[in-house]
């Protein structure tokens, strides 16, 4: 293959959230049945919890009991989070995410808020087919948000999830103190079985210190405010170095005699080429990279992901997932281009 794969910004003028105050409403889904779990906010770990808050965020006790004691423990996130779209072989993963059905909606999003994103991509450096393709795999263009109840998922996950508690119980208190901030119900939005929230599905610590009110009006609405949506994922990517005009990954190849990698090790461009690694010729020696396999019906295909590879990974830490917006992008930019009679940016 010679194919390389780059988002490049034109002369005109991107994804991983929450509500204005008062549109809390409008992210209620209808309640998934739940299984109480007596005594949360009795158990030592969650007490403990509470205590820590208290002292090092100065929240009520009293408040903070209330509302750990209407969460509600969800079998269906533990089963969830057990079985990841990640753990699917590329061929399999790939077609959830890249397909004819995400390619056309994402040309439609592209042209009702091709304004928006002339201004994001002006505004942050961001291309607009990243954008598109991120808000694309991550919830549909807002068809699918979720429907758990955020308080739920991350109870869930921070006191009856061992392997990931840490995590989640940093997620939990960053949802409270969002909550606080914004003068949010606790008990109201949803989000993914994750505690992700809206349409660029922003776990908490991501909306406090990513989420903009794009349109220059009240709290950041990344749940029914394109504007909001569209600037928060630009400047997410932003904040993370994305670099303008850069390459994000191009196609490599392995001799059949080299062994096949099984460890995903950030390197360099030289340290590939010296294992076997035929990359384009193009790329400097020192260049930063990981060599990407992915895993077809038959056979494995190869890439190198560069810088812009893994400021996508910042986003969601899978190849998987940073691939599947690379090559939704370009299909989506392609398409678009091709209505339009003429050539898409490379």
């Amino acid at each position: 293959m010679t194919r390389r794969i780059r988002f490049l910004l034109v002369p005109a003028i991107l994804v991983s959230g929450c509500l204005l105050a008062g549109c809390g409403k409008a992210a209620v889904r209808p309640a998934q049945p739940q299984s109480a779990v007596p005594g949360y906010v009795a158990r030592p770990e969650v007490q403990q919890f509470i205590a820590r808050l208290v002292k090092q965020d100065g929240f009520n006790k009293t408040w903070l009991e209330k509302t750990l004691a209407a969460a509600r423990t969800r079998d269906t996130v533990l089963a969830a989070i057990t079985r990841p779209y990640e753990a699917k072989p590329w061929y399999q993963y790939r077609a959830l995410f890249v397909n004819p059905a995400r390619v056309t909606a994402g040309v439609a999003f592209w042209n009702t808020h091709s304004a928006l994103l002339d201004k994001a991509q002006s505004v942050y450096g961001v291309s607009r087919s990243l954008i598109v393709a991120i808000l694309g795999v991550e919830s549909f263009y807002g068809r699918q948000k979720g429907d758990y109840r955020v308080l739920d998922a991350l109870a869930t996950l921070s006191f009856d999830y061992p392997p990931r508690a840490g995590f989640f119980q940093g997620e939990l208190e960053q949802y409270l103190l969002l909550c606080r901030e914004q003068s949010f119900d606790p008990s109201v939005l949803t989000g993914s079985y994750a505690g992700a929230m809206g349409v660029p599905q922003f776990m908490p610590d991501s909306y406090r210190k990513y989420a903009v009110a794009f349109d220059g009006r009240g709290k950041p609405d990344i749940w029914n405010n394109w504007a909001d949506i569209i600037g928060s994922v630009a400047n997410y990517f932003h904040a993370h170095d994305w670099h303008r005009d850069g390459l994000v990954a191009v196609p490599a190849s392995l001799p059949a005699a080299a062994p096949t990698p099984t460890v995903l090790t950030p390197t360099t461009v030289g340290a590939l080429r010296e294992r076997g690694v035929v990359v384009s010729s193009g790329l400097a020696d020192d260049t930063r990279a990981i060599l990407v396999p992915l895993q077809l019906a038959h056979g494995t295909e190869y890439w190198v992901g560069l810088h812009n590879f893994r400021v996508i990974t910042r986003y969601n830490r899978s190849p998987l997932y940073a691939m599947a917006v690379i090559d939704l992008s370009a299909r989506i930019a392609d398409a678009r281009a091709a209505r339009q009679g003429r050539h898409a940016p490379p």
